[in-house]
C-alpha cells in the first residue's frame, strides 16, 4: 500500500460476507461475497436519489455524486454532511438553497451500471470546461501507475464484481477507491476531490470500467486531462473526449495501449525495462482472472 494517500481496504467490517456454496466438483466452499447497501442521498431537505452502492464513504459519495449532476459547484458552501448508518441515508446541507429542482425534471438513463444517471444541463457545464494542455504523462510512468494499481491488495482481488477508480499523479497514484458501480466509485473521488478543495488541472484518472460518455462527461467536470482505462471504449466516449480535448488511453496492460485522443500530452519514452513491467502488469492480470473465475 505504499505510496498511496487512500487505498483498498479489502479486510475492512462490512464490505463483503462469507456465504456458503458448492464449488464445480460438489465440494463445500466459502465465498466472500461483496455487500451491497441502499445509500439515500439528500441535499438540504429534498430527498434526491437512492443508490445502490458498497456502503463506504457515504460523505464522499454523496458529494461527489451532486457535484458530478451539476447540483453542486465549485464555490458552494457545504455547512454540514450527515450521515445515519442505521437508515443509509446521508444529508449534504449548503448555505443556501440550490436550483436541482428543475434538474430533477431533465433526468435521462444512460449506459451506466445500477444507478447512472446525468442530467440534461450538464452538458452546459461540460462545454464550459477547460483541460490544462500542459499536463503530461510519459509512457514509463504509465507503465509504473499501472504496475502499482494491478498489484495492490484490493476488494476486486479479494471477491470480484467491483470497479475500481484512481486519482494519480503522473508519479504515482494517489486516492484508490471501489464500488460496485464504476460511477459511484467515480463519484466518490469526485467528493473526495470537493471536499479537500483538490484540483484536477495537473491529474491523471484511471478506472478499470469502460470508457463511455459517463466516464468522460464525469472526468471532464473534474477537470482532469488524461483518462486511462485497462478496458475499450465507446464512440460516443470518444467523441466527447476529443470535444472536450481529453487524452483519452485505452486498452492499457503493461505497455501497450490505445489513445485516440489528446496524444499530444503523451510522452513517448519506452526504455528497456518496459518489457520487464510488461510482463508484471501481465502476470496481475492474469492474477485477476484467476480470482474471477475462482471466487
Amino acid at each position: 500500500m505504499s505510496g498511496f494517500d487512500i487505498a483498498p481496504e479489502p479486510d475492512a467490517d462490512g464490505l463483503t460476507a462469507n456465504l456458503q456454496g458448492l464449488d464445480a466438483q460438489g465440494q463445500p466452499i466459502s465465498l466472500p461475497v461483496v455487500q451491497e447497501r441502499p445509500l439515500t442521498i439528500y441535499l438540504n431537505r429534498q430527498e434526491v436519489i437512492t443508490a445502490m452502492t458498497l456502503g463506504d464513504r457515504p460523505k464522499e459519495m454523496a458529494a461527489g455524486f451532486l457535484f458530478n449532476q451539476n447540483m453542486l459547484k465549485r464555490g458552494d458552501v457545504i455547512t454540514g454532511i450527515d450521515y445515519d448508518d442505521e437508515i443509509d441515508v446521508v444529508v449534504v446541507r449548503t448555505a443556501h438553497e440550490t436550483d436541482y429542482e428543475a434538474k430533477l425534471q431533465k433526468k435521462i438513463r444512460t449506459s451506466g451500471c445500477a444507478q447512472g444517471t446525468v442530467f440534461g444541463d450538464i452538458m452546459e457545464r461540460f462545454e464550459t470546461v477547460s483541460l490544462d494542455p500542459d499536463t503530461q504523462l510519459s509512457t514509463s510512468q504509465l507503465i509504473t501507475l499501472s504496475k502499482q494499481i494491478n498489484t495492490v491488495p484490493s476488494l476486486y482481488l479479494k471477491a470480484g464484481a467491483i470497479h475500481g477508480c484512481v486519482l494519480c499523479a503522473p508519479e504515482r497514484p494517489l486516492v484508490y477507491i471501489e464500488d460496485i458501480g464504476r460511477h459511484n466509485a467515480v463519484d466518490k473521488i469526485a467528493g473526495h476531490m470537493f471536499l479537500n478543495n483538490i484540483s484536477g488541472h495537473d491529474k491523471i484518472f484511471y478506472t478499470t470500467g469502460r470508457l463511455t460518455s459517463e466516464m468522460v462527461i464525469k472526468t471532464v467536470l473534474m477537470g482532469i486531462p488524461i483518462l486511462v482505462s485497462r478496458s475499450g471504449f465507446t464512440q460516443k466516449g470518444v467523441e466527447l473526449a476529443q470535444q472536450a480535448g481529453l487524452t483519452l488511453i485505452g486498452r492499457a496492460r503493461g505497455s501497450r495501449f490505445i489513445a485516440l485522443s489528446g496524444t499530444q500530452r503523451i510522452i513517448f519514452d519506452h526504455t528497456d525495462n518496459a518489457e520487464d513491467a510488461d510482463n508484471l502488469s501481465e502476470k496481475a492480470s492474469a492474477q485477476r482472472a484467476f480470482y474471477d473465475q475462482t471466487r
